[in-house]
Order: C-alpha cells, then sequence, then structure tokens
C-alpha cells in the first residue's frame, strides 16, 4: 500500500511523517541517533512539541545532491533508476513506513543516496556502513518486500563509494520488533519513553525549558532512591576517572624516563607532545587597555540553567 506525495506541501508532508514511522525514525527508536533521542521523537509523533519546519545546512545539501548521486550511481553500475513520489507501507504493519530515494530498475532492490563530510570517511572503508543507514535499508526492504538495497555516497564532495547490501531477516525482525512496540505502547498508549542520557536528551530538555520556574513542587519519594543511585554513580565515576589517570601517569613516566615524544607498542602508537592554544590574558588586557576590559560589550552573556542537588539535615 501507498500514497503519492507529489501533491504534498513541504507542512503536509512533515505532519503526515506523525501517522507513522519512516526510515529516519529507525535509528532514533533503537537508540542510534545521536541528534535525537526516543523521547524527543515520542513528543514529535504525538502533536507535542511544534514540528522543525526548518532544514539543517546537511540536511538541504543532501536533498540537493541526491539527484548527483543517484545519477552517478547509474554511471558507474550501469543499473538504472527511478523516482518512487510515494510513501510505502507495510502489509501487516501499516504505520511501518518508507518514502525511498529511487527504486532500481528491473531489480526487487532500492537506491539510498547520502552525502558525508570528510572526516566520516572511516566509517565507509571497505565493507563497513554506519550502522544507522543499515538498519534504516534494511527497514525499507521490510516494507517494501524488497531483497538487497543500494546505498551510494559522496563524501567531501570529492569521494564516490557505493555498495550492496543484503537483506538481512534476523536483523530485520530485531528491528522490526523494536519499532513496533514503541508504535503500540508509546504512540497508541501515550506511555512516555524512559529519557536516556544522551547528549542530544540533555541538548533538548535544556532547550525546551530554559525559561525559569516559578513553582515549588514535591516530588515523589521514588526520587530519593533515583538521587542515591545517581550519587553512587558519580563515586564510581570518580574512582573509575582516578584509575583511568593513574593508567595514564604510568604511560607518561615511562616516556618521560626516556625523553621520548612517541611510544610504539605491539599494538599501539602514543604521542606525548605539546599542544598550544590561544586564551586570553584577561590580566594583560586589564593593565594595558583598562577601558575595553570594562566594557560591557566586549563580553558575550550565556544562560543556562544548573540543576544542584542537597541533602536536607
Amino acid at each position: 500500500m501507498s500514497k503519492s506525495t507529489l501533491e504534498m506541501t513541504h507542512d503536509e508532508w512533515l505532519l503526515d511523517r506523525r501517522r507513522g514511522i519512516g526510515g529516519s525514525d529507525v535509528s532514533t527508536i533503537l537508540g542510534l541517533n545521536k541528534w535525537k533521542s526516543a523521547y524527543q521523537l515520542w513528543l514529535e509523533k504525538t502533536g507535542q512539541v511544534e514540528l522543525d519546519h526548518t532544514n539543517s545546512e546537511p540536511a538541504y545539501w543532501g536533498n540537493v545532491l541526491e539527484e548527483v548521486v543517484a545519477k552517478e550511481f547509474q554511471e558507474r553500475t550501469g543499473l538504472k533508476v527511478r523516482r518512487r513520489n510515494q510513501v510505502f507501507e507495510h502489509p501487516l504493519h501499516p504505520f511501518l513506513r518508507a518514502n525511498i530515494d529511487r527504486d532500481v530498475v528491473g531489480e526487487k532492490a532500492i537506491l539510498e543516496c547520502k552525502t558525508a563530510n570528510q572526516y566520516l570517511a572511516k566509517e565507509w572503508e571497505g565493507d563497513e556502513i554506519p550502522i544507522s543507514y543499515l538498519c534504516q535499508v534494511q527497514h525499507y526492504m521490510n516494507v517494501m518486500n524488497y531483497d538487497h538495497a543500494y546505498i551510494a555516497v559522496l563524501i567531501g564532495g570529492q569521494k564516490f563509494i557505493w555498495k550492496r547490501i543484503e537483506r538481512d531477516q534476523k536483523l530485520i525482525d530485531m528491528i522490526t520488533e523494536r519499532l513496533v512496540e514503541f508504535w503500540e505502547t508509546n504512540i497508541i498508549e501515550g506511555v512516555e519513553p524512559p529519557i536516556d542520557g544522551s547528549k542530544a536528551a540533555s541538548d533538548f530538555l535544556n532547550e525546551r525549558y530554559s525559561e525559569e520556574g516559578k513553582e515549588e513542587v514535591r516530588l515523589p519519594e521514588s526520587f530519593d532512591e533515583l538521587i542515591r543511585y545517581r550519587d553512587e554513580m558519580k563515586e564510581s565515576e570518580k574512582i573509575i576517572k582516578e584509575e583511568i589517570a593513574q593508567l595514564e601517569n604510568r604511560i607518561k613516566s615511562e616516556m618521560g624516563k626516556r625523553d621520548a615524544v612517541i611510544g610504539i607498542t605491539p599494538k599501539y602508537v602514543i604521542t606525548w607532545k605539546s599542544v598550544s592554544s590561544n586564551r586570553l590574558n584577561k590580566k594583560l588586557l586589564t593593565e594595558k587597555y583598562p577601558e575595553a576590559a570594562n566594557d560591557p560589550g566586549i563580553y558575550q552573556i550565556s544562560i543556562s540553567k544548573r540543576m544542584t542537588i542537597k541533602e536536607i539535615g
């Protein structure tokens, strides 16, 4: 089953995405997306936050270069691809959706077009494919009932790679189980997913609740246990950090004794050298340019909310 996207405006397309789980949602639900947490996705799908109608710079250029990547794939492989301006739905779970980049003519296969910056080149070396993209195309093969997929990527605007991916039914079953659970439990039943400790979740909460609160509230007793567990974790973190520092100091001590800048073991190369960084010397600035140092206009003020916890009594 499918529906056309040709007549949809961008806003209508965004709203339609709330009605199911698409390929770009898969990595978020599986906890593989460092930019968004499952909690954020739940808020979006349940209409509790406004949809972001703006495209990020990487997303914009990804859309612009999609046609370039598809054409280059045809040139290098001799295969033909075509657009399918439709949203496809899984026959048993219609909320599982696929909005594919291209269909491969004459094969039960899709082509997914990607762009990546040069710093991510290692993620594509050899047979490697970023796990989030692998799960995305397996999800598409599941929805479309396809045998295999191709993924093509333009890295840093100057290196082109394409790879064939076979259907992995075991992985598909694992992914589908988690997606169905998320939709039926969190979306249909409205159960709030747990907030994880990712940077994406932290940044989102700080942005969403950036305004100062006004109330003093009583939290349930369960939060006492949560805070005790947090304190235990922080104590463990302190011990681990000290142990890491001890191990690193042993390495530094040995290299220092040998006047070494590079140390080589059978498996590792260690460098211990100076790194320079520029920092504003506030004391010198005040001495030489007191008027400028006291000008509040040169300081950029940033306000953030800080959580502190103190034991009562």
